[in-house]
């Protein structure tokens, strides 16, 4: 219900501001809103040739044809005049997303078919190991544990083995993993859910510390700010832990007290206890190592462990053939019936994903995310947060609503104030410190047909600026 109205909200918002935009001048054309595509030059204009200044007039004279782009830097760097017969189209400035059309492909081609891919290949081991037995052997050792986080699970739940293997994909940076492990485990918990259309409580308490985003290996973000020459790319893997780290803190409070969670069990503080101890070995390990050593570590690490998932599932499945001979089907069969199910996942999900996206591609080409984030960073600025911070406040903002655009902030910000500044870094963290929690919402729920999230979005969102708030005290700390 909430989720519905906040999409609407985008929806209607967007397009009353862009009509405003057009029936008051401050917007020539709308089309960019629909048709434009990322980092297009946006038109803002056309007059007729005789209104222009002389020496686009002389410029335009002595053309050998009747087409001209003139870039004058004396004028504005963002202003291209293009000629074209008897008139003249001016365009200023690039578009930050593609329009609404273009959208509804790239949400197809470059994000539905790839996540079906990830989908059929992780669901096909996934089958493997029910059939195996190795997922419920990982359930019934970690039943001690999330039976009090998830009370209303049952002991040795298949949910269990699911859950344990999404957290460790985000916990390692393997995000294509996650997802896979992510949408089997909401399925799993959708079967013992007694309000099918509505979100049981292990179901928000999963996606909430799922969205939290603790993450270990931030491989993306290294390889981004080693692309922008930054002097030790992997600088921010501590802040990123640590703010990562609160924010799943904070995720498990504020759900456990909505759901009132024993937090004084044995069980759960010396699981607490050990995954501390575990980060902080790992982080002493690795701020032991040099630069190079530093890099060569979080380069392998992830893809090591997901080749070691790999190889597991696949020799425990040789080694237990004879419970697929029992269940009358070979290995491969078995992969090809997971696989075959993730195909159908990815088609589930795929309309939630698109009028999510769709809506976000509104929302930012409409210039009301832009006046938003420029009445925040006003705000915070009067408030005497640096000009540091304040820049780098977009990613934040723009990080709950798609992860493809706030890279591209992050990008930019690295860009214009250099990836060792202070901006630079404080944009990597919030870019890895939290999940897309629009775009999370609509891909779990949505594969399980939830309509009613209850106060999953609400607590997201709380944990969202939890982890911001976080970030800046962390990055203002260490840098």
């Amino acid at each position: 219900m909430v989720l519905s109205r906040f999409w609407l909200a985008i929806f209607i918002s967007s397009i009353v501001f862009i009509v405003i935009s057009l029936f008051t001048a401050n917007t020539y054309t709308i089309d960019y809103v629909l048709n434009g595509k990322k980092d297009d030059p946006i038109l803002v204009s056309e007059k007729y040739a005789e209104q222009l200044p002389a020496f686009i007039k002389d410029s335009i004279k002595n053309a050998p044809n009747q087409t001209m782009i003139i870039n004058r830097d004396t004028l504005n760097a963002d202003t291209t005049y293009v000629y074209k017969n008897k008139t003249v189209k001016i365009y200023s400035g690039i578009q930050k997303s593609d329009g609404l059309l273009p959208t509804c492909k790239t949400t197809l081609v470059d994000i539905i078919l790839p996540l079906i891919a990830y989908l059929a290949f992780f669901c096909g081991l996934m089958e493997l190991l029910i059939i195996s037995g190795a997922s419920g052997k990982l359930a019934k050792a970690l039943s001690p544990v999330f039976v009090k986080v998830f009370p209303s699970i049952p002991k040795n739940h298949p949910s269990i083995s699911y859950m344990t293997l999404n957290f460790a994909a985000n916990f390692l940076g393997l995000d294509s993993a996650a997802t896979p492990f992510g949408l089997k485990a909401m399925e799993s918990l959708q079967e013992i859910n007694p309000e099918k259309d509505k979100a049981s409580d292990a179901q928000i308490m999963f996606m909430c510390l799922h969205a939290s985003g603790l993450t270990l290996i931030a491989t993306s973000i290294i390889g981004y700010r080693a692309a922008a020459n930054a002097s030790n790319p992997a600088d921010v893997m501590l802040p990123c832990i640590i703010t990562s780290f609160i924010g799943t803190i904070a995720a498990f409070l504020i759900v456990g007290i909505k759901q009132k969670i024993n937090f004084k069990s044995a069980s759960l503080l010396i699981a607490l206890m050990v995954l501390i101890a575990a980060i902080v070995g790992l982080l002493m390990y690795v701020n032991h190592l040099d630069l190079i050593g530093k890099n060569y570590f979080t380069a392998n690490l992830s893809g090591l462990i997901l080749i070691a998932i790999i190889a597991f599932t696949l020799i425990f499945s040789f080694i237990n053939e004879k419970k697929f001979r029992e269940a009358e089907t070979t290995v491969f069969d078995t992969f090809v019936v997971g696989a075959n199910n993730g195909v159908k996942t990815g088609v589930t999900i795929f309309p939630y994903v698109l009028g999510m996206l769709v809506a976000i591609s509104l929302f930012r080409n409409s210039g009301l995310f832009e006046i938003i984030s420029d009445g925040i960073g006003f705000v915070f600025l009067n408030l005497g947060v640096s000009q540091e911070i304040t820049n780098a406040l977009p990613v934040a903002m723009l990080r709950p609503f798609s992860s493809a655009g706030s890279r591209g902030f992050l990008i930019d910000s690295m860009s214009t104030f250099g990836a060792d500044s202070l901006t630079g870094r404080l944009s990597s963290i919030f870019q890895c410190s939290a999940e897309s929690t629009f775009y999370v919402i609509a891909v779990y729920f949505g594969s399980v047909n939830i309509k009613n999230t209850r106060y999953a979005l609400g607590t997201m969102l709380l944990v969202d600026v939890i982890c911001v708030i976080t970030a800046i005290f962390v990055a203002s700390w260490f840098f």
